[in-house]
């Protein structure tokens, strides 16, 4: 296949040298090679300002990040051949490390498919596809699936607002085969059904799985209190590792159906309490109930989106730590967690010394957490390291 020239303005090579897999629109030679004359999914060689080829790019000629390497070997532009490689390459890493087939398999840029993220759900795939370029192959991903892991049903779950910077439609479909609402996992020895329909993006949240595993020694025999619950992730795993009681609070009716659903799959219906509504205005009414709890998980929604939502999403978890403290017993167990990439772990940190402080107690940092290794961060892209979790002890100032 004959493919176009994407080139490099002087020096703009040298990121991409040390490992990374993005390129600027600020970075291309236009002169030489105007964005203009490419379609968004079109793919390239990528040129150093010299004319040394650096790569196979997918191009996003309307996006600040205006292509990604696909592939250093110009033998090997994105096709089914290439794709089938990459998925086996990610599926001997996962078979590696989880006994049950319910993980992240394919983690964008991490395993060098950027636009590409896929869930497994044992015989059930959901594929996300938040490139142009993906969009455009989606054939070739879809028979690539088939081919190496044969499964019973493919999801498109294409409706993120990733697909807006690339001018792509949002839709939910089904690919291949047949796919039910609700598709059945395990994670840490414990069943769950998850809404790949109708659910929060794939359905289920993967990243958090060891995170969740830490739970057990910290929750036997205790009251829980799990902040932003969707389906019961984090609670309905703490009753099954044997807390006493659990209050699952959430602001949607359909994700505590699922929390009372997965409780009942596990046994462990009797120990739940759903709370419908804002958790900050749920953890107002708990405290003026003077209710409290030994371990209290918060784990909400990315308070910080873009770096400009940094001051005030600071501020947000700042209040959500502060407001969980309170519901606290004397010698209780927080667990904060942050999907936000712009919020540092040492600013989490320093966010929980200060609400700590603020409310006359002494913290003690027990345990640091990332994403699972089915979630690989690539060391030369930043942004692919989301995930924080800190769970810490709060006791009285004395």
């Amino acid at each position: 296949m004959s493919l176009p020239s994407l080139r490099l303005k002087a020096n703009a090579d040298r990121r991409l040298r040390a490992g990374h897999l993005w390129v600027y629109s600020n970075e291309v030679d236009t002169a030489a090679t105007p964005l203009s004359g490419f379609a968004a999914g079109d793919q390239a060689i990528l040129e150093a300002a010299g004319g040394k080829p650096l790569g196979i790019v997918g191009v996003s000629p309307n996006n600040l990040i205006c292509a990604r390497l696909l592939s250093r070997d110009l033998k090997h532009s994105l096709d089914k051949s290439l794709l089938v490689h990459r998925i086996q390459v990610a599926l001997s890493l996962r078979d590696r490390l989880f006994d049950q087939p319910c993980y992240r398999l394919i983690y964008g840029d991490s395993d060098l498919l950027p636009g590409l993220v896929v869930d497994r759900f044992h015989d059930h795939l959901v594929v996300q596809l938040a490139s142009a370029t993906m969009e455009r192959n989606k054939d070739a991903v879809l028979e690539a699936l088939v081919q190496v892991l044969k499964p019973r049903g493919v999801l498109w779950k294409n409706d993120s607002s990733a697909r807006d910077a690339e001018g792509l439609e949002r839709y939910v479909d089904t690919a291949f085969g047949v796919v039910p609402e609700w598709v059945a996992l395990e994670e840490n020895g414990v069943k769950f059904e998850a809404p790949v329909l109708q659910g929060q993006k794939t359905g289920w949240f993967y990243d958090h799985r060891m995170n969740r595993a830490r739970l057990a020694p910290y929750v036997k025999g205790k009251r829980v209190l799990d902040l932003f619950s969707y389906i019961g992730g984090w609670g309905v795993q703490a009753a099954a590792f044997g807390a006493s009681e659990v209050f699952c609070v959430d602001a949607s009716a359909f994700a505590l159906d699922g929390v009372e659903r997965n409780a009942a799959l596990n046994g462990v219906a009797e120990k739940m309490t759903c709370v419908e509504g804002d958790a900050f205005e749920a953890m107002k009414e708990l405290k003026n109930a003077e209710e409290r709890f030994d371990v209290v998980i918060t784990d909400p929604p990315a308070f910080i989106k873009r770096k400009k939502d940094i001051k005030n999403g600071e501020g947000a978890y700042r209040r959500l730590n502060e407001a969980a403290m309170r519901l606290l017993n004397k010698d209780g167990i927080l667990v904060s967690a942050s999907c936000s990439m712009h919020l540092e772990e040492d600013n989490l940190q320093n966010i929980l010394l200060g609400s700590a402080r603020h409310l006359d107690r002494n913290i003690q940092l027990l345990e640091r957490g990332s994403q699972g290794p089915d979630h690989p961060v690539h060391p030369a892209i930043p942004e692919t390291r989301y995930i924080k979790s800190i769970t810490c002890r709060i006791l009285p100032n004395s």
